[in-house]
């Protein structure tokens, strides 16, 4: 049996783990729980706000929108998987979740993660298409196109989260099973192993490292075509429009990608747990809620089309 790497060679199939969060104590808890909730409310409003303007307003759809509102879905789902158990765990004196919960939360995670990485990359390949080439836009990017476009990043998602969760929950777990982390991610899991989790690191830092490193590139390339061809514009009003619109997008894909790299792309991010558990509630709440906010206060479009609702609803 392979030895724990702090000496402990009991290896015990495991029925649930025990998440750990954050330390402190009850004011501490008390304090992070109001925090969880605020943001989490937030997401939950600011996501379902964008969902049911763009469903209701005829003037948003468009693929551009089309592709908004399936990210804020994913938003949505995102922090759904991680936020309502972190915040029953908050005041729990368990703290625990069972291996096919842990399996299925971090399956979740993975999956809603990867594909949104590759919906931002959809989105700036349809802002490039708009600006770069808007004679064969509305055929490049009919429904139908646009519709296998999100399929294609849910499969892309759905793909590495099959590997990453298959290759995590088929390593042997010690008797220790404390999860050093306040959701099942991958860092902490691997700490628990008994056997050599080289081959993880390497599907980790490889699978990952290409995702995040093949798709900034993408909209980095799709960008530069963009940019050029702004500036080229004779409409100052014209380009003050597309630099909006694109800006939010570019402000979104920084945040998502920077802490995507942060934790999993670099082989340091296995060693820091403190600095994850940060990040984490970075990318699982905070980047969530302002997507929205990102999205529609920089949006003339969505700005109207909640004035057009509002009249509807207050009536």
């Amino acid at each position: 049996m392979p030895p724990h790497r702090d000496g402990n060679v009991s290896a015990v199939p495991l029925q649930e783990f025990v998440l750990e969060g954050f330390e402190g104590g009850l004011g501490t808890q008390a304090l992070l729980f109001a925090v969880f909730l605020a943001l989490y409310l937030g997401t939950v409003l600011g996501n379902l706000t964008m969902i049911v303007v763009i469903t209701l307003d005829a003037r948003l759809h468009s693929p551009m929108y089309f592709f908004l509102k399936n990210l804020s879905f994913l938003d949505l789902c995102y922090s759904s998987v991680i936020a309502p158990n972190a915040l029953a765990n908050f005041f729990s004196s368990s703290k625990v979740i069972t291996f096919q919960g842990c399996a299925t939360q971090f399956f979740f995670f993975s999956l809603l993660g990867t594909t949104e990485g590759f919906l931002l990359t959809v989105m700036a390949y349809d802002r490039f298409m708009a600006i770069c080439s808007p004679l064969r836009y509305p055929i490049t990017m009919c429904p139908s196109a646009c519709t296998r476009l999100v399929l294609g990043s849910y499969c892309g998602g759905c793909l590495n989260s099959i590997v990453q969760t298959a290759s995590t929950f088929s390593l042997p777990f010690c008797s220790s099973n404390h999860i050093d982390h306040f959701f099942c991610d991958v860092t902490p899991l691997l700490r628990l192993a008994c056997a050599s989790t080289a081959i993880n690191e390497l599907l980790l830092f490889g699978l990952c490292g290409l995702i995040i490193v093949g798709t900034t590139l993408l909209v980095l390339v799709s960008y530069g075509y963009i940019t050029v061809t702004i500036l080229r514009m004779q409409s100052g009003a014209g380009r003050h429009k597309v630099f909006s619109t694109c800006g939010s997008h570019m402000m979104a894909v920084s945040l998502f990608y920077g802490t995507g790299f942060v934790m999993y792309a670099q082989p340091g991010a296995v060693e820091s747990m403190e600095q994850g558990k940060v990040v984490s509630v970075f990318y699982t709440l905070v980047i969530p809620m302002l997507n929205p906010l990102i999205y529609s206060l920089r949006n003339k479009d969505v700005k109207e089309a909640l004035g057009r609702l509002r009249p509807k609803h207050t009536a």
